[in-house]
């Protein structure tokens, strides 16, 4: 995706972006994630911005550009589909776009929080549209394996006899052929529970458990900054401490040889003291640390 295209109700422009192409999907995954969020107070100039004058490509730019780790993050939760990975993220970029055009900032609200809709929504009619058009062979060996499972089965069902006769034949794994089978053999599913509209149905339609809200975009940011946070206020809140007890704090807890610290006889030995004054060197060392973080997180 070269250049993303940004509609609006009179006219129709595009803007190229800094990103690679999708021959790399993984080079533009880590070029879109290189690119910094915006703070809350950018994110208002650029939308305000571009509420203001449409054709101010400059702000789209911003506020897309942005935002498209947010659009792999999720497009990568339907790869099973079997439908091409550059083609989810390409529609997820649509309904980023759409999202772009329709924010508004002053209602309080991120964008990241309401182009998740957008995103979702245009993957969902894409999966929806080509449901039916999943290619199941890819190699010439499978092509062979789908067009003579059927007139060399023995029966309707597939029996193992069966199957490992035409792996055989067909130069292909048993298991290809099981899953061959399971394909050919297996009906339609309405992906959004279809015309019935009971709670029943549409509880149990694909569209419901489609993605996998686990690893919703907002949350992973959310936890990846608390991690830094975390990480960051640790290391400032050792660097507090004098060497000794630095250094007995982090041979208790932060050792790196799996996860074992040493042990209070240990760093005795070591230090010439007995294995109680080690525990109260431990105790003031960590209540100290508590308290500078507590100041640190209360600020």
């Amino acid at each position: 995706m070269n250049a993303l295209a940004i509609a609006s109700n009179n006219n129709t422009y595009s803007q190229l972006l800094a990103v690679p192409s999708f021959g790399d999907l993984e080079g533009y995954a880590r070029a879109v994630n290189a690119v910094p969020m915006l703070t809350p107070e950018q994110e208002y100039h650029y939308a305000m911005a571009y509420r203001a004058d449409p054709n101010d490509l400059k702000s789209a730019h911003a506020l897309v550009v942005s935002h498209l780790r947010v659009v792999v993050s999720i497009a990568r939760k339907y790869v099973g589909y079997g439908l091409p990975q550059a083609d989810l993220i390409q529609e997820g970029s649509i309904g980023l776009m759409k999202a772009v055009k329709r924010f508004d900032p002053a209602h309080g609200v991120r964008l990241v929080s309401f182009a998740m809709h957008w995103v979702k929504a245009e993957i969902h009619e894409y999966v929806i549209k080509n449901w039916r058009m999943v290619k199941i062979a890819t190699t010439k060996a499978q092509r062979k394996l789908f067009f003579n499972l059927r007139s060399m089965k023995t029966g309707t069902n597939l029996s193992h006899d069966d199957v490992q006769n035409i792996a055989l034949v067909l130069k292909v794994k048993p298991e290809e052929v099981i899953e061959m089978d399971q394909r050919l053999t297996g009906r339609d599913i309405a992906i959004d529970g279809g015309m019935d509209n009971d709670d029943d149905s549409v509880a149990m339609a694909p569209i419901t458990y489609l993605a996998d809200d686990s690893n919703e975009p907002t949350a992973v940011l959310a936890r990846a900054q608390k991690d830094k946070l975390h990480s960051e206020g640790l290391e400032s809140a050792l660097e507090i401490l004098d060497e000794r007890s630095r250094t007995i704090v982090q041979s208790r807890w932060l050792a790196d040889d799996e996860g074992k610290g040493q042990t209070l006889h240990d760093l005795a030995g070591t230090y010439g003291v007995s294995a109680e004054r080690i525990r109260q060197i431990e105790a003031a060392a960590l209540k100290k640390m508590r308290g500078f973080l507590s100041e640190q997180y209360a600020a």
